[in-house]
C-alpha cells in the first residue's frame, strides 16, 4: 500500500517478556532478526537459543553500567542514546571482530521520561561514533507518541528529514531508519521505516507475573 518494495523493510521480532520458545517459533518461520530491552534477559535467551544463526537487537534503554555485557552480547545496539555511551560500547567491542553495529535513538515526543538524545545533539553523537572504530554508525531509531497516526507521522517524518541533514553534514549513509511497533508501524512504513520492531502484534501481550 506504500508502495514500498517489501525487502527493503526489516521485521524485527521483539520478545521481551516472552519465553525463549517464543524466539523458536519466531526462528522456525524464517525470522533471524530478534530484538530484546534488558541485557540479562537478553544473554539468558541467546545461551538458550546458540547456533540458529540469529542476529540480536538491543532495543531497550542502556544503561552505561551495563555496555560491557551488551557490547559482545548484541550485533546491533539500537538505543544509542549519547556519546559516554558510544565510548564504553567501543573500549568494550574492541577491534578483534566486526563493529558493533549502532543505531542513535532520537527523543522527538518532548514526553517526560523518554530516554534518547535530543535531535539537536545528534549530530555530535554521530561524529564521536564515526571517530570510533569499533562501532559501525547504521542509522537511526524513535519511539512515536501514543496516540493518534497523526502524531506517530510527524515523528517518523522528523526522524527522516534529520537522517537527511545528517547524510548532507557528515557524508554518511545511515541507511536504517528503525521506527514503528505494533500500532504505528503501518505509518512507519509509509514515512520510510526500514526497521519496525513488532512484539505484541506477533507473540499477543507478554505474559503476566507467576
Amino acid at each position: 500500500s506504500a508502495g514500498r518494495d517489501p525487502q527493503d523493510v526489516h521485521l524485527l521480532a521483539v520478545t521481551k517478556g516472552h519465553p525463549a520458545s517464543a524466539v523458536e517459533a519466531a526462528v522456525s518461520l524464517g525470522l533471524r532478526e530478534i530484538g530484546e530491552s534488558r541485557v540479562q534477559e537478553a544473554q539468558a535467551k541467546r545461551a538458550a537459543c546458540a547456533g540458529r544463526g540469529i542476529s540480536w537487537h538491543m532495543i531497550g534503554h542502556l544503561q552505561r553500567n551495563k555496555a560491557r555485557v551488551a557490547a559482545s552480547l548484541f550485533d546491533t545496539v539500537q538505543s544509542l542514546d549519547s556519546a559516554a555511551l558510544a565510548v564504553d560500547l567501543a573500549r568494550h567491542r574492541g577491534t578483534h571482530v566486526a563493529p558493533l553495529r549502532v543505531l542513535i535513538e532520537v527523543e522527538l515526543t518532548g514526553l517526560p521520561g523518554r530516554t534518547g538524545t535530543p535531535p539537536d545533539d545528534a549530530a555530535a553523537v554521530l561524529e564521536v561514533v564515526s571517530g570510533l572504530a569499533a562501532l559501525e554508525p547504521a542509522g537511526l531509531m524513535t519511539v512515536a507518541p501514543p496516540g493518534p497516526p497523526e502524531a506517530a507521522q510527524l515523528c517518523f517524518e522528523r526522524l527522516r528529514e534529520l537522517r537527511e541533514a545528517l547524510r548532507q553534514t557528515q557524508g554518511i549513509a545511515l541507511d536504517e531508519l528503525s521506527m514503528g511497533m505494533s500500532d504505528d508501524y503501518e505509518v512507519a512504513i509509509a514515512h520510510g521505516a526500514t526497521v519496525i520492531r513488532l512484539g505484541r502484534a506477533l507473540f499477543g501481550d507478554r505474559p503476566g507475573p507467576g
